[in-house]
C-alpha cells in the first residue's frame, strides 16, 4: 500500500480590506480545509511508485464547491493522471472560499 503524504504551505496577503486579519483567518481556514480534503481523496493510492515523487498542484474550487484541477505539475505521468482522477470535482466544505485557487504541494511515497 502506497503511503501518502501531503504537506500543504501557504501564504497570504491581506490586502487593502477594512479588516485584513479576518480575511487572514478565512485565508488560512480555506487552506487548512482544501489540506484535509485533498489528503483524504487520494489516500489509498493504485499507483505503483518505485521513487518517492513530489507534485504540486494548483486547483480552483467552484460555485458549486467542487475541486476543479487546473494543472499537476509532475514528472511522471500516471501520478498526475490519479491526482486528477481522484480530485477533479470532488466536492469540498461550504467554508471553503469558492472562486480561490490553491497550491498544493503532495508527496507520493514509494511502494513497499
Amino acid at each position: 500500500m502506497l503511503l501518502l503524504v501531503l504537506s500543504i504551505t501557504f501564504s497570504s496577503i491581506a490586502s487593502a480590506d477594512t479588516n485584513p486579519v479576518e480575511e487572514v483567518k478565512k485565508t488560512n481556514s480555506s487552506n487548512q480545509l482544501i489540506s484535509q480534503r485533498v489528503s483524504k481523496l487520494l489516500e489509498d493510492s493504485y499507483v505503483q511508485l518505485n521513487v518517492d515523487t513530489k507534485a504540486t498542484v494548483k486547483l480552483a474550487v467552484n460555485k458549486d464547491g467542487e475541486i476543479v484541477v487546473l494543472y499537476v505539475e509532475t514528472d511522471n505521468e500516471d501520478v498526475e493522471a490519479y491526482i486528477k482522477n481522484r480530485l477533479n470535482y470532488k466536492k469540498v466544505s461550504s467554508d471553503v472560499a469558492n472562486g480561490k485557487y490553491f497550491t498544493v504541494p503532495v508527496t507520493m511515497l514509494k511502494t513497499k
